[in-house]
């Protein structure tokens, strides 16, 4: 790659550059096209700083022998016929190489891949360094232009300046370095690493770290010098801070009315440092250096505690990051005539909520994020790395993480105070094959029994026909369609037309456990369906890989892959054709994603603004030419597509369709499939009154303007709402943190009595949110779990 190099300790200089030359060469000799620009003098301490107004003038370095001060600084750059390696110096600040080196030098060797800040002599650990530190300015300054950086620093221990210990020092930055831009964090927009100059430091751990919050305690961190004294040169300077350790101040002098003529030094007080790290528990940059390893900092800013390895790595934000237990809005102040206020009860309180917020995905997190600053005070919550920052286990807390990583545990034993963002069991929803049971049990109960409750209908019309069945090996499919009945009718109705005939009767089958359009096919015979699970064999023998690897002829005939864990449960369905078609969107198939949330035991809501995703070409009718059967035609699986969210993802709102008879419908179906579940399969749904879950439900519209119920998701794939859904996406999560998390919590501008009042707002009524759009009740049901 091609990466671009600066500093904040200039050209090469056994004084105060040292380590620069043999970094550049090991970046060279690992195949990388390295660029170099670096202030042509020493500007340590002076963080991520331009000179204003000063017109910034380059020189030209032809570096010489390693670990030799003999490079040559010109004044003009070599010509074009001229092979040798030339690095360019500029009379500015580690910030201001970056720049140039982005925007005005190097053009013709392409754009910069990742600008590496460094290496610092002596490390850039805590706060107090990093802050004033210009080889972070420099990583900083590449992260705001929205180039990848790291901010490199070597942590010394002895002047002798060993080759053999600086060699490996560099060929550990380099491995890291290509590590961390491979695996680059979505949260992360630089990283800083500390590189401690000891033997053996290639065999040494490498430990993510957070950077120590600290502060100067002991004064002034300039010393006074007398007045005739002239100013010393930077490298001078800089050399004799780090040769100071802990600088104790002088004696107090007497108080004077006039102002005395003196000069001052910069002359920070180390041993500030030192102690902080020493009060500090392990985990922090500081403590990882002085622990031998290399450390790494990434920040949100400063950063989290995350263990890889050990060495020292810390991922940073570009941005000052405003402290959680400030109340962002307006700052009244009292009145100034007020007294003030001697009641217990008016002191500030400690927060109400802690929470644990780790979705994961980089699309989601953000918003998260801002609906609980938008929705709660900040008063009234706290974000924790993890439960372990729990001060009681009893606090108050929220977990909103992925499926596999909450604290269910935490959650059963804190009824009253512990709340998440998932139901342990909940297959009766989000399994293919057990939505069919659910529905079919619910169907036989009540629909046609003449109770008048309309209960069963909203499935029975909305929910197609639905055949499962179990299958290990294509050769027992006779066995697993034994009762498979309206397939094998429909087999025969079609057996009986002349091929090419139009009105044959296509299904669709899905494995019941994939998602994103996986192992999806359509078949019209026997045949045709035994031969889709005789190729899924073929491809499995042909496999060399763990069960688990999407098979060979998935990936090469186009189609989306299926997971062979799948290849178990499926269900088939008539095929709905033809779907509704819009002229305006070049016919083509589409189907609607409606976001539904469950909260306790139980009440359901539905985000009234939803999202239409279409196929990736104009739809025509399945028939017997494979050509025809091209699944980019008949599956909106917008994951399925390249450019996923180019003109696939639009909003529903915004299509000329019957929005009003559309949402009617989807609530209608919602309300009844989630009630079916939870009192006709309670064991296979178990709601929870300290539990809630945000799922993606799929609907697809047929010519005649009917919804037709397709899955139900978990945890789904936000990502695929693209640009253009990210305001559905957001307003779902503020509704979710203004219904589910404020109504619990009773905090914000939730609902009370653990969410089940909401002031007039009633079933099948709604309370707008942003832009006149919120959540709408369609279920409110008590199934007597406290």
């Amino acid at each position: 790659m091609h990466i671009l190099v600066t500093n904040d300790d200039g050209p090469p200089s056994q004084q105060s550059s040292p380590y620069i030359h043999a970094f550049v060469q090991t970046l060279q000799k690992a195949g990388h096209l390295v660029s170099v620009i670096l202030p042509h003098q020493q500007r340590s301490w002076i963080g991520k700083a331009h000179f204003v107004g000063q017109v910034t003038k380059p020189t030209y370095f032809r570096p010489g022998t390693l670990h030799t001060d003999d490079g040559i600084t010109c004044d003009k750059p070599a010509k074009p016929d001229e092979n040798i390696e030339e690095w360019v110096l500029i009379d500015g600040t580690p910030a201001s190489c970056t720049q140039l080196g982005l925007y005005h030098f190097f053009q013709d060797r392409g754009p910069v891949d990742l600008v590496v800040s460094g290496p610092n002599y002596g490390r850039n650990s805590t706060s107090l360094f990093s802050l004033s530190s210009g080889t972070i300015g420099g990583a900083m300054e590449a992260a705001i232009c929205a180039i990848k950086a790291i901010a490199l620093s070597f942590a010394f221990y002895s002047r002798d300046h060993d080759p053999e210990l600086i060699a490996g020092a560099s060929r550990v930055a380099v491995k890291l370095i290509e590590h961390l831009y491979q695996d680059w964090s979505p949260e992360a927009d630089l990283y800083s690493i500390n590189v401690p100059l000891v033997p053996g430091v290639e065999s040494h751990k490498i430990m993510y770290t957070y950077a120590l919050q600290n502060y100067w305690t002991s004064g002034s961190s300039f010393d006074e010098v007398p007045a005739t004294e002239g100013d010393q040169d930077p490298e001078s300077h800089e050399q004799e801070i780090r040769q100071m350790g802990e600088v104790v101040d002088g004696d107090s002098k007497n108080q004077v009315t006039r102002h005395q003529h003196r000069h001052f030094k910069w002359a920070p007080k180390f041993g500030d440092i030192q102690k902080s790290v020493e009060a500090a528990p392990p985990g922090n940059d500081g403590w990882a250096i002085g622990q031998g390893f290399t450390r790494l900092v990434s920040n949100a800013l400063l950063s989290m505690l995350c263990l890889i390895d050990l060495r020292s790595v810390t991922p940073l934000k570009a941005n000052f990051m405003h402290t959680s237990d400030v109340a962002l809005g307006e700052l009244k102040l009292p009145p100034s005539t007020s007294p003030p206020s001697l009641d217990p009860s008016s002191a500030p309180h400690p927060p109400l909520l802690h929470a644990l917020i780790s979705y994961q995905d980089p699309y989601v997190q953000p918003l998260l994020l801002s609906a609980l600053a938008r929705h709660l005070p900040p008063t009234a919550y706290r974000l924790i790395p993890s439960l372990t920052a729990l001060p009681t286990s009893s606090t108050p807390c929220l977990q909103i993480r992925p499926y596999e990583e909450i604290d269910f545990h935490h959650l059963l034993a804190h009824p009253e105070t512990s709340l998440a963002n998932a139901y342990i069991i909940r297959k009766a929803l989000i399994r293919k094959h057990w939505l069919a049971r659910t529905v079919g049990a619910w169907v036989a109960k009540y629909s046609g029994s003449g109770s008048g409750s309309g209960r069963g209908r909203g499935l029975e019309e909305h929910v197609p026909l639905t055949v499962d069945f179990e299958l290990d090996y294509a050769e027992f499919l006779d066995e697993a369609l034994v009762e498979a009945y309206e397939l094998l009718e429909s087999f025969a109705r079609n057996a009986e037309l002349d091929d090419g005939e139009g009105d044959r009767e296509w299904w669709i089958l899905k494995p019941s456990m994939s998602d994103g359009g996986q192992g999806i096919r359509l078949f019209s015979s026997y045949e045709e369906l035994r031969g889709i699970f005789e190729g899924w064999e073929a491809d499995d023998e042909e496999e060399d890989e763990e069960d688990n690897s999407p098979s060979a002829s998935d990936k090469d005939d186009g189609k989306p892959a299926i997971m062979t864990s799948h290849l178990r449960h499926f269900v088939a369905q008539p095929y709905i054709s033809p779907p509704l078609l819009l002229p305006s969107f070049q016919n083509r198939k589409f189907h609607i994603r409606s976001y539904v949330l469950a909260v306790g035991a139980l009440r359901v809501y539905i985000y009234e603004e939803m999202l239409a995703l279409f196929a990736a070409r104009p739809y025509e009718p399945p028939s017997s030419s494979s050509s025809a059967l091209d699944l980019d035609i008949h599956l909106t699986n917008t994951c399925l597509h390249p450019d996923a969210t180019s003109n696939n993802v639009h909003l529903l709102s915004s299509l000329p369709l019957p929005h009003h008879s559309l949402i009617a419908q989807i609530a209608v179906a919602t309300a009844e499939v989630f009630e079916a579940a939870a009192r006709g399969q309670m064991v296979y749904f178990q709601t929870l009154p300290n539990a809630f879950e945000v799922f993606g439900v799929d609907w697809l519209v047929d010519a005649q303007g009917k919804a037709w119920l397709l899955e139900v998701n978990a945890f789904p794939d936000f990502r695929q709402s693209g640009v253009e859904g990210e305001g559905v996406v957001r307003g779902v999560w503020e509704e979710v943190v203004r219904v589910a998390v404020g109504g619990f919590f009773g905090v914000g501008e939730g609902v009370g009595e653990r969410g089940r009042k909401e002031g007039k707002e009633g079933k099948g009524e709604k309370k707008e949110g942003k832009g006149g759009v919120g959540m709408r009740l369609v279920l409110d049901i008590d199934l007597g779990r406290r």
